[in-house]
């Protein structure tokens, strides 16, 4: 799994992949790493104006980090109806007792990112 954060003039500014089993980490999810080489390369934890793309819908600890970093936008390509806390299962970042709440865009390249994670998944169980 993996994701990027943008900035607001289009540069790449974090990157993550799934690191949980390898640092034995359970906050090692994709997003979170993305989000915080994107905060250590802009010198803030607020990403006010940015972007966070992810193949697979946030779990409700991304979400709520995507949140609390004040991300403008979160892109995904598959939903997740076992985890997914941007609509499939809780909508956590659509809260209207959030002060924060990110623009969605869901289902980007859902088929392609569905495939990367049926071989990645494969390749860990």
């Amino acid at each position: 799994m993996g994701a990027v954060v943008i900035s607001p003039t289009g540069e790449l500014i974090g990157v993550g992949h799934n690191i949980r089993e390898l640092d034995h980490d359970p906050t090692g999810h994709a997003e979170v790493v993305a989000l915080r080489g994107a905060a250590v390369a802009l010198g803030s934890w607020r990403l006010t104006g940015c972007t966070l793309v992810v193949t697979l819908e946030p779990c409700t600890m991304c979400a709520g980090a995507a949140v609390l970093a004040r991300v403008e936008r979160i892109v995904f390509g598959a939903f997740d109806e076992k985890a997914g806390a941007v609509g499939s299962l809780w909508d956590v970042v659509r809260d209207r007792r959030l002060n924060h709440r990110p623009e969605v865009v869901a289902g980007v390249l859902a088929d392609e990112s569905a495939a990367l994670l049926d071989g990645f998944f494969a390749q860990h169980r």
